[in-house]
């Protein structure tokens, strides 16, 4: 089986979502991990977890949606969300985004930091986000020690060398739809080991695109599993099975909940 481990379906409206499950299943992508990226949206993902089985959430607020500062109260509510139900398996999305026109830093920088400390604080890995602040990231990472619960970088579109820092922090790799066009990043898919990568779509609505079933969805996880394929030079079958097996890594005792909700067998 495949696991998508980073998309947005929560941004959907209920009506398509099981839909866009099922279409997943259809290629064997078995369980999702919805991220969230504010209080609301981290509520509806875990309202969502009540509907589906395979469908599992993160908490977390990204930091382009970092309206106002991180406060107490804040870290109070994700805390328990998180709290109330099995069914949240990671602190996401987070990170830092140091594109033009972001939130303020120094806000972000405290979100970043206060969500590594309620990951350590609940034992959950954390998923992160990083646009054009790497360096950065990883250095608060590192000061907070979220090693001590690892994770992954999401949607990585970086160099080989970045990658081994990814993976030197503790982190895996997650590899998306970008992997389809860039060489670049083709290229470091074929020098990254098998056993530090995972697979994500980070699927929500694309209106921009002209076509509906040109959007991605989880069923895309597969495409992306067969390219890498190509250029790890094995059968998809060995990233399906390696990449599952690496995600079990990344949830540890979570892997359970996981396991119970779609089915133990098909989860071995």
């Amino acid at each position: 089986m495949f696991i998508d481990s980073h998309v947005h379906l929560d941004s959907y409206p209920e009506a398509e979502i099981g839909e866009i499950l099922e279409r997943g299943r259809a290629v064997g992508v078995n369980a999702v991990i919805s991220a969230g990226t504010t209080l609301e949206s981290t509520q509806r993902a875990i309202d969502l977890t009540d509907v589906y089985s395979d469908f599992f959430a993160g908490v977390g607020i990204h930091p382009m949606d970092i309206s106002e500062p991180f406060t107490d109260d804040t870290y109070s509510q994700l805390r328990d969300m998180a709290l109330s139900t099995e069914k949240v398996l990671v602190v996401s999305e987070v990170g830092l985004d140091f594109m033009e026109g972001t939130p303020d830093r120094a806000d972000q920088y405290h979100a970043f930091r206060e969500q590594i400390r309620l990951a350590r604080d609940l034992r959950l890995p954390i998923v992160f986000h990083s646009r054009e602040s790497h360096e950065e990231a990883f250095r608060i990472l590192k000061e907070e020690r979220a090693y001590e619960v690892g994770g992954v970088m999401h949607y990585f579109q970086g160099d080989a060398e970045t990658a081994r820092k990814v993976i030197d922090l503790g982190f895996y790799v997650s590899l998306a739809r970008p992997l389809l066009r860039f060489s670049y990043l083709q290229e470091a898919a074929a020098e990254i080991p098998l056993a530090n990568i995972v697979l994500e779509t980070d699927a929500a609505p694309q209106p921009f695109k002209s076509k509906r079933e040109n959007w991605t969805e989880p069923r895309h996880v597969a495409v992306v599993a067969q390219k890498l394929a190509e250029l790890q030079g094995v059968p998809v079958a060995e990233i399906e099975e390696v990449t599952t097996r690496n995600m079990r890594h990344v949830l540890g005792n979570k892997w359970d909940v996981l396991a119970a909700h779609i089915g133990a067998a098909s989860a071995s």
